[in-house]
């Protein structure tokens, strides 16, 4: 989802609940049972439209965490860099950075070798075609 759409996620879902409080204060002044008021389509309309907002925004929540950890492993990088440069100016080794391990493919148990049987050919019986009369 748009980052910058948080705004909007926002003030949009607030209104949905301002909306929602209101339809359901109505009904209960007009002495509608509650089952009822579960079964009436605005308010499952408002519902669903509060549950996709409430979504929304936890999508953007993602996003924005995996930016900052992309932005911090930035900065962790450039300084690693900045560091070996100044170690080789001055002459003395510094050692590198530890860079993370990539996962590699899960190694697959090796499957025991089986003996291989021979399949026995059936014999076929002819078919007979239907009489006719």
């Amino acid at each position: 989802m748009n980052l910058r759409a948080r705004g909007y996620v926002e003030r949009q879902k607030k209104d949905v609940e301002e909306k929602l409080a209101a339809r359901l204060a109505m009904l209960k002044g007009m002495g509608v049972s509650p089952q009822k008021i579960q079964k009436d389509a605005t308010v499952r309309r408002l519902k669903a439209e509060l549950r996709q907002s409430n979504t929304r925004l936890a999508s953007i929540a993602a996003q924005e965490k995996l930016n900052q950890e992309r932005a911090l492993g930035k900065e962790q990088k450039i300084a690693a860099k900045k560091a070996e440069r100044e170690a080789a100016l001055k002459g003395t080794p510094v050692e590198p950075a530890e860079k993370k391990e990539k996962k590699g493919k899960k190694e697959k148990p090796e499957k025991e070798a089986k003996p291989e049987k021979k399949k026995e050919k059936k014999e076929k019986k002819p078919e007979t075609a239907p009489e006719e009369k």
